[in-house]
């Protein structure tokens, strides 16, 4: 069985800039969500790899999350370019990132990006290896819920997938001086429009609803999705919000490729920068890192990690 079929159920620059029952493919977690309130559970949660991704960076990341040992690992998406109707090309960028991410087994648990689900195609494969766009599971008491925020796939007119192909070119000749351009741009720029757009069918508010129906008494849940959908204006993302009134949960997403923190009604919305993603803007939240759950006596706690302050018993490696 691929590896992340176990799972239950930028672009360029101007890229970024109603079941009756349970929907099908999307398989509710069985484990109880009551019951084990006092296990410690370490989560890493992953930033956008891709969107014309710096070489080397999230292969580095991960040998050093290996070194961390998470009790599970969630990826917020772009894991691969995409943005191809070419079957074997797709196929290898999913070959490349699933070797890398091998050593995660089962704690590994993804949910689609723009570049990951970009086309028919994609949602084809992406549903061959790694099962339904969106999902949910249980362990230890804790409720995670995968949300796809490319449900359906969001088209892009050709010239912005044109220009995606000629950022990926730039970044293979030259990733250094090429990131250096964008940032560069970014400061002369004084807009700051919405990279893309959110789709969140009917279907999926309604297998949310069932998960949580299902499971009232979960100690804490996880709501994960790619484009942080509580910024976009998006009616079925405010049906989402709606549902969990009275939970304690936490929302986190990435796609924007710089950190971002809101607080909404006494609940933490986080949005990651990059695991190894061109950064699209310069600042504070430009960071290569890893978000580190820690869940003890029913609450979590979080600290951001940077990449290059992680390093083995051994002592740094130079990069």
């Amino acid at each position: 069985m691929p590896l992340f079929r176990t799972i239950l159920g930028i672009a360029c620059l101007s890229v970024l800039m109603g079941c009756a029952s349970v929907p099908d493919g999307a398989i509710l977690a069985e484990e109880p969500a009551s019951g084990a309130q006092e296990k410690t559970l370490r989560i890493a949660v992953i930033g956008d790899r891709t969107g014309g991704h710096r070489p080397g960076v999230f292969s580095n990341a991960m040998g050093k999350l290996e070194l961390m040992d998470p009790d599970i690992v969630l990826s917020v998406g772009d894991q691969i370019e995409g943005y191809v109707a070419d079957e074997t090309e797709i196929r290898r960028q999913w070959d490349e990132v699933e070797q890398i991410l091998e050593p995660f087994g089962d704690r590994f648990h993804a949910v689609p990006g723009n570049h990951d689900y970009a086309n028919d195609v994609q949602a084809r494969i992406w549903r061959e290896r790694r099962g339904p766009p969106f999902w949910s599971f249980v362990q230890d008491g804790v409720l995670f819920v995968g949300l796809s925020t490319e449900d359906p796939p969001v088209k892009l007119p050709d010239y912005a997938i044109e220009g995606h192909r000629r950022l990926q070119e730039a970044m293979r000749r030259d990733p250094s001086a090429t990131q250096q351009r964008i940032l560069d741009a970014s400061r002369a720029r004084t807009d700051n429009p919405k990279p893309g757009e959110v789709a969140i069918s009917d279907e999926q508010v309604n297998f949310v609803r069932q998960t949580l129906e299902k499971y009232p008494d979960s100690r804490w849940t996880f709501l994960i999705m790619h484009k942080p959908a509580w910024n976009y204006n998006n009616a079925n993302f405010a049906r989402i919000e709606q549902l969990l009134a009275g939970r304690s949960f936490t929302a986190i997403a990435g796609h924007e490729h710089y950190y971002g923190y809101d607080r909404r009604g006494e609940r933490d919305f986080l949005t990651l920068s990059t695991t190894g993603g061109v950064w699209l803007k310069d600042g504070p939240g430009r960071v290569d890192h890893i978000l580190w759950v820690t869940l003890r006596d029913g609450k979590p706690g979080f600290a951001n990690i940077r990449i290059d302050g992680i390093f083995p018993k051994s002592g740094p490696i130079a990069d």
